[in-house]
């Protein structure tokens, strides 16, 4: 069997079912484990549970002012890179192609790994053709039309790219029409346009995934083995239909591709940005949308923790190895990931572009409807857990082959990230109080009692630099202040930062931890598909 096409446990039968159920059952045990532990402790133990929370505290403080750095750190990288004329650089590369025989005794290229890289081996970055695969349903016209318009707009030639809308039969008619619209406004300008259908199938989870499958295998079938084109000169861009590319993005994404060390053996992922709808998104949303692209900005420094997440680029080479996107996983965007990392048995990293993307921050009519939406789709994002046991599994399975301490490192990455994810925030807002509330007159007659409150305060005084440092970064990736805004919105934008302890609780680590419960008692989720309003 392949245990690489794994999408839960019920994929299995005896033993290894038995395992896998095991593994899915074991992060949210983790994570209950933990909470429950520290609150059952702040009764009997109220004494030792005040320690660890002041133990703790200093802990989220360092933690605060460790990723406070790798966040300037990131931003200055991503204003370095929006400056770059990556055409000019891309165009440079052909020239200095010609001198590869010089440039191989360089030292300097040597320690930057470049030497095995593509355009020294006489690839130019007009050899690359880009396939833009862009799933969709229930958006409408204008939600899809700016990511069009971005794709000429980019400046990377449209003559070099390959475009698929890829709909689904189950939205009906108004699909079809909504697909004609756009065919008839914008196929005659990439080398190629392909509306592909994705049947209601009933083995698959009807999600992105099985749409992104269908579409790939559409496009391999009718486009790239009808016209013989290279494998390897096809990099695939799979992008959230509201993803609007900053100019410059496939020159960006090219050049490095033909830099790196072992090209094929990576995916590329850009920094998402939530502008498309900022200004007019309720200041939740916003807060929620903005923390997810800190700590997407912070994973690209720290590339040896990096998955793929949302839009990102691969390229078609690994993708076809794989056999493309899994079809019953909600999380497929990094489940490819993890896919290419066990089939090239650990031979396999995500390199960051540290260069934007832009998508919608989750809005719908009222401030309530925004409020359950945001609130499944971080349970969605929270479903990535269903990785983990995928991970573990497979290490499991492929233990000889697998170097051993790239895949520990991983798993427990992903552990760490996980369980932090769902009970941190819990820990610090809630779990904290525990030892006054529970701990009764034991506790409360005590030094330590009268003390808990003011060292968790200074702590936590201390640790809002890091809410300091979001709402700088913040307002400085801003797009620019629509005309009918005034100054007063850009001063809320600022003042909406102070709700980020409330934020990450309710639209963090309680989705977080929700989505785990559902994978550890066996309730597997359907995919959500995020209402896009403008």
């Amino acid at each position: 069997m392949d245990y690489l096409k794994i999408g839960k446990a019920t994929d299995l039968e005896g033993k290894d079912r038995k395992l896998y159920r095991a593994l899915e059952i074991l992060p949210g045990s983790l994570s209950w484990a933990t909470l429950l532990i520290l609150l059952i402790m702040s009764y009997f133990k109220p004494v030792w549970v005040a320690y660890f929370i002041i133990a703790f505290d200093v802990y989220w403080l360092l933690l605060v002012v460790y990723l406070g750095l790798h966040l300037l750190s990131a931003y200055r990288k991503l204003r370095q890179n929006i400056k770059i004329n990556w055409e000019e650089k891309c165009k440079a590369l052909a020239l200095n192609s010609n001198l590869a025989e010089k440039m191989d005794a360089s030292p300097r290229l040597v320690r930057l790994g470049r030497k095995n890289c593509l355009y020294k081996k006489g690839v130019s970055w007009e050899d690359v053709i880009h396939l833009i695969i862009l799933p969709t349903y229930n958006e409408n016209a204008d939600v899809i039309r700016p990511t069009f318009q971005a794709l000429i707009e980019d400046g990377f030639p449209a003559n070099k790219m390959i475009v698929v809308l890829a709909i689904e039969e189950r939205e009906g008619q108004k699909a079809i029409d909504k697909a004609e619209i756009i065919k008839a406004e914008f196929a005659d300008k990439f080398r190629n346009f392909l509306i592909t259908i994705h049947p209601d199938i009933a083995s698959e989870l009807k999600g992105k995934g099985a749409n992104q499958a269908w579409a790939a295998r559409e496009v391999k079938e009718k486009i790239i083995d009808a016209q013989g084109l290279d494998y390897d000169k096809i990099l695939v861009s799979v992008f959230d239909i509201d993803t609007v590319v900053r100019p410059g993005y496939f020159f960006c994404l090219t050049y490095k591709f033909l830099t790196v060390k072992d090209p094929y053996r990576a995916s590329y992922q850009p920094v998402p940005v939530y502008h498309n709808n900022i200004w007019q998104a309720p200041f939740f949303a916003r807060v929620a949308a903005s923390s997810n692209t800190f700590w997407q900005m912070m994973q690209q420094i720290r590339q040896e923790k990096l998955a793929t997440y949302s839009s990102h680029s691969m390229t078609w080479r690994a993708l076809n190895d794989v056999g493309f996107w899994s079809t019953n996983m909600i999380s497929e965007d990094s489940r490819i990931f993890w896919h290419c990392f066990c089939y090239y048995k650990g031979d396999y990293r995500v390199e960051p572009l540290h260069f934007p993307v832009s998508m919608d921050v989750t809005m719908d009519e009222t401030a309530w409807q925004t409020a359950k939406n945001l609130y499944k789709q971080q349970r969605r994002w929270g479903w990535g857990v269903e990785n983990l046991p995928y991970l573990l599994f497979n290490g499991v399975k492929k233990w000889r082959e697998m170097p051993k301490g790239k895949l520990i490192s991983r798993v427990l990455v992903q552990f760490y990230g996980f369980h932090s994810w769902a009970t941190n925030a819990l820990i610090i807002g809630v779990i904290g109080w525990m030892p006054m509330i529970l701990g009764g007159d034991r506790f409360n007659a005590t030094v330590l009692s009268a003390n808990l409150p003011y060292v968790t305060r200074v702590l936590m005084t201390f640790a809002m630099i890091g809410m300091v440092i979001s709402a700088v970064v913040s307002t400085l990736l801003l797009p620019k202040r629509p005309a009918r805004y005034g100054f007063f919105k850009s001063v809320k934008m600022v003042l909406q930062w102070l709700f980020l302890p409330i934020t990450i609780v309710i639209f963090g680590a309680v989705p977080g931890l929700d989505a785990q419960t559902r994978l550890l008692l066996g309730k597997y989720m359907g995919f959500f598909v995020t209402p896009k309003k403008r």
